[in-house]
């Protein structure tokens, strides 16, 4: 592709690239196909942002002329007759009305995990969701119907901003059992942890801002602290969880404004940081008043081992914000999470949830408190750690059986994720072309970091796929990662983005 810009012209520089490339795809110079280049390389090449190119890939995309699908990046779609095109001179340019800080698109990878649950005739180890086999659909039903005849139309009537009092209580109860002695003022209830993550970002941290993560980390969390105009900085994650011991020299150097981190089966590794570590990192964390934000979906699914305290448990000065879920125990879809935090954070965050949405799910609500009370969530937890055990150990045997050599993993010790380095060389477009090819997804592990990794990883949930799934799902992804060791591309893989597959 030539591009030529003309910095001085008055032309936005997003507009320039529309027009050359629309008139290469109308000449032919770019035929139906081609894989334009991902938007960060094209920016290096040009010298601009990749706000700029993002924005003129949008746009040729609304025009017919380029589409997007996973997996494969932007790709050039055969163009109409020039008769039929429309004049796009004076199409509304939306991309130039948008807030700076918005222009940047989210990652779609969430989106795009989510819609593999829909998906049939595909072994999907990519989304990281309960079974649906194992969704309490009886017990939903009957307290619901319950609930409807005991308090009415008071169940889909708008609640209060902070929670269903009565939930915030049962919720307080709950934690005070797990060590986290708390109060229901001290309890935010959320439309699911991941607004939590934004709520937070939103309260504490400013563009050009510090923040700590963990490398690798859960995405949801990165893409929500990079919407915040966050400035990460990345610190390696071994067997023992968070290293920590290169903390202290970062805190001194950066004065971040917040340290994220999921200490217990961390998501993606599965690591589960000890017992040692939490208490340096948060004597490090008190020292330098700098808060923590810890975010704990797995604690609850532990197969091997004794639980060890979370860190808001073991917090003696209030730097801890705790945020947990109900969607990776229970009902995804109710979308109920919670922030445990001081009262002065709680305050905020509720005023700041109150612009998005009022409040969380008022039948939803009603539902998760009713089953904390009647000890329906310890019981299912019984379930669900006896299942998801049997699937972790069939995975595990699945990959010691068909694993290529130079493909390695952690055993997990809870949770839902086998985190994987896969061999030197192998080849990202031709595994990717060959998982789809043999209906397999899985979640590529670059988007686990704050900048990519030259190594290669793959993250593995074991949850959601049936147990006959697995063995088979695991066979077809190694014999893909064969093929991709076989066949080297090296020149067209550094062309394409990495995208979970299907």
């Amino acid at each position: 592709m030539n591009i030529h810009l003309e910095r001085g012209s008055g032309i936005p520089l997003y507009r320039q690239i529309v027009r050359q490339v629309r008139e290469m795809i109308l000449a032919g110079t770019l035929p139906p196909g081609f894989h334009l280049p991902p938007e960060r390389r094209l920016a290096e090449a040009l010298g601009v942002t990749r706000t700029t190119v993002i924005n003129a890939y949008e746009e040729l995309k609304d025009e017919g002329f380029a589409t997007a699908h996973v997996g494969r990046g932007t790709i050039v779609l055969s163009p109409r007759h020039p008769s039929t095109i429309a004049d796009t001179s004076h199409v509304m340019a939306w991309n130039r009305l948008f807030r700076e800080e918005t222009a940047r698109p989210p990652d779609p990878l969430l989106r795009d995990l989510l819609d593999l649950t829909t998906k049939e005739g595909i072994i999907s180890f990519a989304v990281g969701v309960p079974s649906r086999d194992l969704i309490p659909l009886s017990l939903f039903k009957n307290t619901v119907n319950r609930l409807l005849d005991e308090a009415g139309a008071e169940t889909l009537h708008h609640s209060p901003t902070e929670g269903h009092p009565p939930l915030r209580e049962s919720l307080s109860r709950w934690l005070t059992a797990r060590g986290i002695r708390c109060s229901q003022d001290e309890v935010l209830v959320l439309s699911g942890s991941q607004q939590g993550l934004h709520l937070v970002a939103r309260l504490l941290v400013h563009p050009g801002d510090t923040v700590i993560v963990e490398e690798p980390s859960y995405f949801g969390g990165l893409e929500a602290l990079r919407r915040a105009g966050a400035r990460m900085i990345g610190i390696p994650v071994d067997d023992q969880g968070m290293r920590v011991d290169l903390l202290e020299a970062i805190l001194e150097r950066h004065r971040p404004k917040l340290i994220y981190t999921l200490p217990t089966f961390q998501n993606p590794s599965g690591m589960e940081m000890s017992l040692e570590r939490r208490n340096k990192l948060l004597a490090l964390a008190s020292a330098r008043g700098v808060p923590v934000l810890e975010e704990d979906p797995y604690s609850e699914l532990r197969y091997d081992g004794s639980p060890i305290p979370s860190l808001k448990a073991l917090d003696t000065t209030g730097v801890v914000l705790y945020l947990a879920t109900s969607s990776k125990i229970l009902f995804p879809g109710l979308r109920i999470g919670w922030l445990v935090a001081p009262k002065p954070v709680i305050r905020q965050c509720t005023l700041l949830k109150q612009s998005e949405d009022l409040h969380t799910n008022t039948l939803g609500q009603f539902v998760l408190d009713r089953l904390f009370r009647e000890g329906h969530v310890e019981q299912h937890l019984d379930k669900l750690r006896s299942v998801y055990r049997k699937n972790r150990d069939l995975m595990e045997a699945a990959l010691q059986k068909h694993a290529p050599e130079g493909m390695t993993w952690s055993r997990p010790r809870g949770g839902f994720y086998f985190w994987c380095s896969l061999p030197d060389g192998v080849n990202r477009t031709q595994l990717l072309a060959s998982a789809a090819a043999k209906r397999i997804a899985f979640l590529p592990g670059h988007a686990c970091f704050v900048e990519e990794t030259g190594r290669f990883y793959i993250r593995l949930n074991f949850s959601a796929p049936s147990p006959s799934d697995i063995p088979e799902g695991v066979e077809r992804l190694t014999q893909a990662i064969r093929e991709a060791i076989a066949e080297r591309r090296p020149q067209r893989d550094r062309l394409v983005p990495m995208r979970p597959i299907v």
